[in-house]
C-alpha cells in the first residue's frame, strides 16, 4: 500500500514539474520570438529606419543596433536576477515579459524615417534597450527557475528547454517570415508586412503575462525566503569570483557560435553566398527545426554521462570545423548542401546550448543563483555574442570576411580551455545542498 502510495506522489509530483517547466517555457518561446523579429525580419525594415544606401550599410546600422539591445542585457541580468532572488522566480518572469511587450509596440508602431526623421533610428534603439533589459533578466530567471523546478535525476533534460524554447522562438518568427512572404510581395513586406510580426509578438507577451501568473514559486526560493541570507546583492555575488569566472569562460565561445550559426547565418547565406532571402527561410526553418529536437536528446544524455564530455565536445569540433563549414557556405547556392553546412554547425553548437543553463545553475546557491548565472553570462554575451553579427558584417565590408571565421574558431578554443580544467557540476551540484 505504501509503495503504490509513493508511485501515485512521484507521478503527481512528476506532474507538477511539467506543468511547472511547459509554463516557463511557453513564456521564454515569446520573449525570444520577439527577440528573435527583429533579426528575422531587419532585411525588410531596414530600409524603413535608416537613410537610403546600399544593402550592407543599412544591415550594419541595424546589426550596430542589434548589439545595442546587447548592452542594455548585463543590466537586466543584475536588476532582474537581484529581482528573482528577492521577490521570487516568477515575479521577475512577469515583468520580463512587460517590457519585452513594451519594446514590440514601439517597433511595431514606429513611423519610418521618410515620416519622422532621425526619431525613427532613435525609437528604434529605445525599443531594444528595454528588450535587451527583458531577454537579460529572462535568460537569468528562466535558467533558475527551469533548474530549480526539474526533478534532480532529469534536470538536464528539463533545462535543455530553455534552448528549445529559445530557438523554437526564432522558429516562430521564421515561420511567420515564412507565411507572409506567401502571400505578400518584397515591396509589401518592405513597407508594411513587417510590422505585422512585431504586433503578434507583443499580443503574445501579454497573453504570457497572464500564464505566468499561474506557475508555482520555486521550492528552493521558498525555503531559502526566510534563511536571513543576503539575496541578490553584489556583494554575496564576489563571494564566488572562480563560479563568475567559469560562466564567463564557458559563454564565451558557445555565445559567439551560437549567434553566428542562427541569426547571422541567413544574413550570411543572403549577402555571401548569394542565396535568395525566402528559400535562405525555409534552410534557417528546417536547420533550427532539428536543432530543437536535439536539445532535449543532449539534455538527457547530460543526465547520464554528465556536463563536460558535451562541453568538450563542442569546444574541440568548434574550434576544428568552424573555418571550413563557413568557407564552405560562402561558395555554396545550393540548397541541400547549404541546409547541411548550416545543420552541421548546430550539431556541434548543441553540446553547449543543451546544458549551459543547468551548468550556470549548479554553480551558484539560491540565494544569489538567479544573479550569478544572469549577471556574467549577460555581460559575456554583450561584449561578444551580440556583436558577432556586427563583427561579421565589418569584416565583410573591409573584404576580410574570411578573418570572421578564426575569429569563431578562436573564441571556441578559449572556451575549450576552461572546458577542460572546470569540475563536473553534476556531481557537485549545489542545487544538491540547498
Amino acid at each position: 500500500m505504501v509503495s503504490v502510495m509513493t508511485v501515485v506522489q512521484e507521478k503527481s509530483s512528476e506532474r507538477r514539474v511539467v506543468a511547472n517547466v511547459l509554463r516557463g517555457s511557453v513564456g521564454n518561446l515569446i520573449e525570444w520570438y520577439d527577440w528573435y523579429a527583429y533579426t528575422a525580419f531587419s532585411i525588410y525594415f531596414a530600409a524603413a529606419f535608416f537613410p537610403k544606401g546600399d544593402q550592407t550599410a543599412q544591415l550594419l546600422n541595424t546589426a550596430a543596433v542589434f548589439a545595442v539591445g546587447f548592452l542594455m542585457r548585463p543590466l537586466g541580468g543584475w536588476l532582474l536576477g537581484r529581482y528573482a532572488d528577492r521577490h521570487g522566480r516568477r515575479a521577475a518572469l512577469t515583468l520580463s515579459v512587460t517590457l519585452m511587450a513594451a519594446g514590440s509596440l514601439i517597433i511595431a508602431l514606429t513611423p519610418s524615417y521618410a515620416t519622422i526623421g532621425v526619431a525613427a533610428p532613435v525609437l528604434l534603439v529605445l525599443a531594444r534597450l528595454l528588450q535587451g533589459l527583458s531577454v537579460g533578466g529572462e535568460y537569468a530567471t528562466s535558467a533558475t527557475y527551469l533548474s530549480e523546478v526539474a526533478s534532480p535525476a532529469r534536470r538536464g533534460f528539463y533545462s535543455s528547454f530553455q534552448y528549445v524554447t529559445l530557438t523554437a522562438g526564432q522558429l516562430v518568427a521564421l515561420g511567420v517570415q515564412i507565411v507572409l512572404q506567401q502571400f505578400l510581395s518584397k515591396a509589401e513586406m518592405t513597407e508594411w508586412g513587417w510590422r505585422i510580426a512585431f504586433v503578434i509578438g507583443a499580443t503574445g507577451a501579454i497573453v504570457v503575462m497572464w500564464l505566468r501568473r499561474g506557475m508555482d514559486e520555486s521550492a528552493n526560493f521558498e525555503k531559502q525566503k526566510g534563511s536571513g541570507e543576503q539575496n541578490g546583492t553584489i556583494r554575496a555575488l564576489l563571494k564566488h569570483p572562480k563560479e563568475c569566472l567559469t560562466v564567463v569562460g564557458l559563454t564565451l565561445g558557445g555565445t559567439v557560435a551560437f549567434y553566428t550559426f542562427t541569426t547571422y547565418l541567413q544574413k550570411f547565406m543572403v549577402n555571401t553566398s548569394g542565396i535568395d532571402a525566402a528559400t535562405v527561410s525555409w534552410i534557417n526553418f528546417a536547420a533550427l527545426l532539428v536543432f530543437v529536437v536535439l536539445q532535449p536528446l543532449a539534455g538527457a544524455l547530460s543526465d547520464r554521462i554528465g556536463r563536460r564530455p558535451l562541453l568538450l565536445g563542442f569546444g574541440v569540433l568548434g574550434t576544428l570545423a568552424t573555418v571550413p563549414l563557413l568557407s564552405t557556405l560562402a561558395t555554396t547556392s545550393a540548397v541541400i548542401p547549404a541546409f547541411l553546412l548550416m545543420l552541421g554547425g548546430l550539431v556541434i553548437v548543441t553540446g553547449y546550448t543543451s546544458i549551459n543553463a543547468i551548468v550556470k545553475a549548479e554553480l551558484f546557491p539560491t540565494n544569489i543563483r538567479a544573479l550569478g548565472v544572469g549577471l556574467p553570462y549577460a555581460l559575456t554575451v554583450a561584449i561578444f555574442g551580440g556583436t558577432a553579427e556586427y563583427v561579421a558584417l565589418w569584416f565583410k565590408q573591409a573584404g576580410m570576411e574570411s578573418v570572421f571565421y578564426y575569429y569563431v574558431a578562436g573564441c571556441v578554443l578559449i572556451s575549450l580551455l576552461v572546458y577542460g580544467f572546470m569540475r563536473e557540476t553534476s556531481k557537485d551540484s549545489v542545487l544538491d545542498r540547498d
